[in-house]
């Protein structure tokens, strides 16, 4: 789709702070994160809603991978997920790092943006990254 802003970013129109890609998903941080490592996971074909991903099994154990990656490198156990299909018309996952005082209550709060340098936000890319690189995250 030629306006869409992920489809954007997957055509790399737009530069975005890319964490994984393969050749059927994309990861990136969220330019307006709810904690530091806030993932976006999206399949690069443009699909409405994430139920109209074909094949749904590849894309949750890539969204399961990116988790795993963001508990290792974000050191956290508590990761949650949200798939809530507003905001950008594009499927995507939020993948989201919980710590301890983020200043989220149980569930997180869409009101608590946190405000991460672009230098910060690439620290945070590069430690993702070798994540991946590093010992298994299972």
């Amino acid at each position: 789709m030629q306006d869409c802003i992920f489809c954007k970013i997957v055509r790399k129109e737009l530069p975005s702070y890319l964490i994984f890609e393969d050749e059927n998903f994309i990861a990136f941080l969220d330019i307006r994160p709810l904690n530091p490592g806030h993932t976006l996971v999206s399949p690069k074909k443009h699909h409405r809603w994430v139920w109209d991903v074909p094949e749904a099994g590849r894309y949750f154990e890539t969204v399961r991978m990116i988790a795993k990656t963001l508990q290792k490198s974000m050191n956290t156990e508590w990761v949650v997920a949200d798939i809530g299909g507003m905001g950008v018309p594009h499927a995507h996952v939020h993948v989201i790092p919980r710590f301890p005082g983020d200043g989220h209550g149980e569930f997180v709060s869409a009101q608590n943006v946190k405000d991460i340098p672009p230098e910060e936000m690439r620290r945070i890319v590069d430690k993702i990254r070798n994540g991946f690189h590093g010992p298994k995250a299972e």
